[in-house]
């Protein structure tokens, strides 16, 4: 992965021509501009990541042509806070659009300023919050995230030894 600033195709189009796997088109670099015109990521063959604080900017990502919409940190600092607040505004806004009416939801899709088509598949499908990012050892992430998910609530110890390791320099440093 490697990161575009916000409106730079230019960038992705180095990014896609040096072979990347996918971009990250942040805020964590400086954007083109203060009102952040966004890629039109269907004019790329590499898929691209975009974080998103609410429902209406993923689903305005997802219509731009973003392959996947990870919540989004506090840019930088590693820190899930944010990441985890968004991600439970993103998942309160899904259940809040599985009682509505038909009206509701175009007016819902107003307010969170979202393609009226988006938000209604998001309420017949009830879409939710998941992924899975590329690893080195693939193999071994899928089953510590089997065991993770099958002990999230019991065993905080196995939670534990499934989550260390999973770095890029690993094997350095054992």
């Amino acid at each position: 992965m490697a990161k575009a600033r916000i409106g730079h195709f230019v960038e992705a189009q180095i990014l896609g021509a040096i072979g990347i796997d996918y971009v990250d088109e942040s805020e964590v670099l400086t954007p083109a501009d203060d009102v952040n015109h966004h890629i039109n990521k269907h004019n790329f063959r590499i898929p691209f990541v975009c974080g998103c604080r609410n429902l209406g900017e993923a689903l305005r990502r997802i219509r731009e042509g973003a392959a996947m919409i990870p919540t989004k940190g506090e840019a930088g600092t590693g820190n899930l806070i944010e990441a985890v607040s968004h991600a439970r505004s993103v998942m309160g806004d899904i259940r809040l659009l599985r009682n509505m009416d038909d009206d509701e939801v175009f007016a819902f899709a107003k307010k969170i300023q979202a393609p009226y088509d988006l938000v209604k598949q998001t309420k017949q499908t009830q879409l939710g919050c998941d992924g899975v990012f590329k690893s080195g050892d693939p193999a071994r992430r899928a089953r510590a995230i089997v065991q993770a998910v099958t002990h999230y609530n019991s065993d905080p110890e196995v939670l534990a030894e499934v989550s260390s390791g999973h770095g890029r320099n690993q094997s350095q440093r054992q």
